[in-house]
């Protein structure tokens, strides 16, 4: 027994993305049936991970035609002054706008995870969980079914209501609110 601990020890630990998913229409339609929950997977750090509705272009897919072919994409990345391994979040959806801890992401901006935030669009629902790991080569993805809504669960603030078709304006109109746009855009 002593020597697979001992084994244990030596390996480098790995990054691991926790990503609970909370749908109100998951039990009865299949929405997350491709998705395996409760495994580790391990990718190589060069990946750039994309969730959406296209099983050929998208790791993680989800059967619901309201999700756009690729609606958002992970990308790790580290910093310069840094050990640890960051992710990044980028909007890959050109009908729907995506909530990252109530900041708006519109078509291709990004913005960097903290080690904790709640990403949704429409009526999804994400709470991504990071343990730092020290290997440069792989990081991992867990995921996680919530049985409730992940609003209420983790009294998150609620600033905004979430349309149900997606589609927020202030991307596309003057707005007091601050959003996050390219530089491109200025």
């Amino acid at each position: 027994m002593m020597s697979n601990f001992e084994d244990a020890d030596t390996e480098e630990t790995v990054t691991c993305l926790q990503i609970t998913v909370y749908h109100p229409g998951q039990l009865q339609n299949g929405i997350f049936q491709s998705i395996r929950f409760y495994n580790r997977e391990k990718l190589p750090s060069s990946e750039v991970v994309k969730f959406g509705r296209n099983s050929n272009i998208c790791r993680y897919t989800f059967q619901d035609k309201q999700v756009s072919r690729v609606q958002f994409s992970l990308q790790l990345f580290k910093k310069f002054d840094s050990s640890v391994l960051s992710f990044e979040i980028k909007n890959m959806s050109k009908k729907t706008n995506l909530l990252v801890d109530n900041k708006e992401l519109c078509y291709l901006n990004k913005i960097d995870l903290p080690y904790k935030s709640m990403v949704r669009f429409g009526e999804y629902q994400f709470l991504i969980e990071k343990e730092d790991g020290e290997s440069l080569e792989f990081f991992e993805t867990q995921f996680i079914l919530s049985p409730r809504s992940l609003l209420q669960e983790n009294n998150w603030p609620i600033q905004k209501p979430i349309p149900e078709y997606g589609s927020y304006s202030s991307c596309f109109t003057q707005n007091t609110s601050p959003t996050e746009i390219d530089e491109n855009e200025l």
